[in-house]
């Protein structure tokens, strides 16, 4: 699908990201491989002008072979660690809810990273091999997707998530976490404004929301249980899923998707497929709540703030008046789709570690006005 229709969606991850699997950390995938029996061509072919016709039938079945092959190399998943640096599960206390994070770096703010719907951490994998250069970057599962397991994974209400990821900050670093800058993909976006709008975060030093306005997500509400029913809902391989996302658009960047789509998965034992790790078309009731008031939201914010835009049409009349005023800086990040981490993570980097610079966002934090002062350790 293209970018333009990708800016009508809501959830954008739910939507267009349509074509976002998701999977579940409980049982390791099984290999891909398998689904395609590889078979070692038996015969030697003869290409002379002798060659009986029986001879011809084998070079093509053979050629078939390899051509299938070489689709399962192209579209071969990539492994995380090639990205971040570790992984683990953060358990909140008094609770079942078990999330999964990615980490890279050692030096730096905390780039705290929260995907869209029917994405995973890993959403941010390539563009993170740049950020941990000189930040921290943390990915989150949440909810409902990816590794993350928690007593009610349909619970996607802003609030639900706004308070696991609060508790998954005061796990990680106590009561004195270091400069933290949110990062939000699409419905990750709308997350991490209402984190920021709480003024809890006491270290909170920016805002970096991605391809998500309130105007244009609300209008597309209607349309997004449509938009997830026409989608493809099985897989026989993890492969294909990676090739019919990069191959209908969801995705530009065939590295990130590689990497991102296997954890948008799971595989069902009773189907004998791979579906789609996140169930989003039984959320709905908490869709509304994900973007009403988003701008204004945004807007009050007393942190620094970056918006990202794959097209200067997703923008609303709050957000135009708020960005003529200066408010917040915002960059249209052309030739990409809806998820701009991933389809140009060189540029999505650069543009963070921007922010990070011009802002003067440190390791130990800035003082911000309106927020609470950092608690002494």
């Amino acid at each position: 699908m293209d970018s333009s229709n990708l800016s009508s969606l809501p959830e954008e991850s739910l939507e267009e990201e349509l074509e976002k699997p998701s999977k579940r950390s409980e049982a390791p995938l099984p290999t891909a491989y398998a689904s395609v029996p590889l078979r070692s061509p038996s015969h030697k072919l003869e290409f002379g002008t002798g060659a009986p016709a029986e001879s011809y039938n084998l070079m093509e079945e053979d050629n078939s072979w390899l051509a299938a092959r070489s689709s399962l190399q192209k579209y071969s998943p990539l492994d995380w660690s090639g990205y971040f640096d570790e992984e683990k599960d953060v358990s909140i206390p008094d609770s079942n809810d078990v999330f999964h994070v990615y980490m890279a770096g050692t030096e730096g703010p905390v780039v705290f990273c929260l995907h869209g719907g029917g994405y995973s951490g890993l959403s941010f994998a390539l563009s993170t091999s740049k950020i941990k250069e000189k930040a921290r970057v943390v990915a989150l599962d949440l909810r409902g997707h990816g590794k993350s397991s928690t007593e009610n994974d349909l619970d996607l209400s802003v609030e639900t998530m706004c308070n696991d990821v609060l508790a998954v900050v005061k796990e990680m670093y106590g009561e004195s976490p270091p400069a933290i800058v949110l990062v939000g993909h699409s419905m990750g976006g709308s997350v991490a404004v209402h984190v920021a709008a709480k003024k809890i975060l006491s270290t909170l030093a920016g805002l970096v929301v991605v391809d998500v306005v309130e105007g244009t997500a609300m209008a597309s509400l209607i349309h997004m249980q449509k938009i997830l029913s026409s989608r493809m809902q099985h897989f026989s391989s993890i492969e294909k899923a990676i090739e019919w996302t990069v191959k209908g658009g969801a995705l530009r960047n065939i590295d990130s998707a590689r990497v991102s789509i296997p954890s948008t998965l799971k595989y069902d034992d009773s189907k004998k497929c791979y579906v789609y790790r996140a169930q989003l078309e039984e959320t709905e009731q908490y869709w509304r709540g994900w973007y009403e008031g988003l701008s204004e939201k945004f807007l009050s914010c007393p942190v620094p703030k970056l918006l990202l835009l794959a097209g200067t049409d997703r923008l609303d009349r709050p957000l135009t008046i708020g960005q003529m005023q200066g408010k917040f800086q915002m960059v249209v990040v052309r030739h990409t789709g809806h998820a701009i981490q991933e389809d140009a993570p060189e540029k999505f980097a650069t543009l963070i570690l921007n922010f990070i610079s011009r802002n003067q966002i440190g390791p130990h934090g800035v003082e911000i006005p309106g927020l609470r002062q950092p608690l002494q350790s």
